[in-house]
């Protein structure tokens, strides 16, 4: 097997309201979209963001046609700080204030117009890092 692409498929009920967010708030670009569906892409991702409407018809198999429920779509990044202050700024919606754990990990968690959770961490490596 040869994995060429990846994506992730979110089901939610306002496609335009997430692809907006995620345009605004990680950068990301819209490189397809129609009625009920978009789908995103930025080159230092590794995935493409990909929206579509709840209940669509050509949703397969139609028991997992749900909402983004219990997922966390999660991005690593060089400096959680400066993330979690810039989007503070731009009033996202903060689920989990930004905190580390005793391994190392750096995050916090927000919340898109459909609740979708997003996740930024940062892996720290000394406890000078670790803030």
């Amino acid at each position: 097997m040869n994995i060429t692409a990846s994506a992730i498929s979110l089901n939610v009920p306002d496609v335009e309201a997430s692809a907006r967010w995620a345009e605004k708030h990680l950068g990301f670009a819209v490189t397809m979209a129609a009625d009920g569906f978009s789908s995103l892409t930025r080159a230092d991702a590794g995935i493409n963001l990909i929206y579509l409407q709840t209940g669509l018809p050509s949703f397969k198999p139609q028991p997992q046609a749900g909402t983004a429920s219990g997922l966390l779509v999660v991005f690593t990044v060089d400096d959680i700080d400066a993330e979690y202050s810039r989007l503070q700024a731009e009033g996202v919606d903060v689920a989990t204030p930004i905190e580390t754990e005793p391994w190392g990990e750096r995050y916090f968690q927000m919340r898109d117009p459909n609740g979708v959770i997003y996740q930024l961490v940062q892996w720290m490596t000394t406890e000078h890092d670790q803030g």
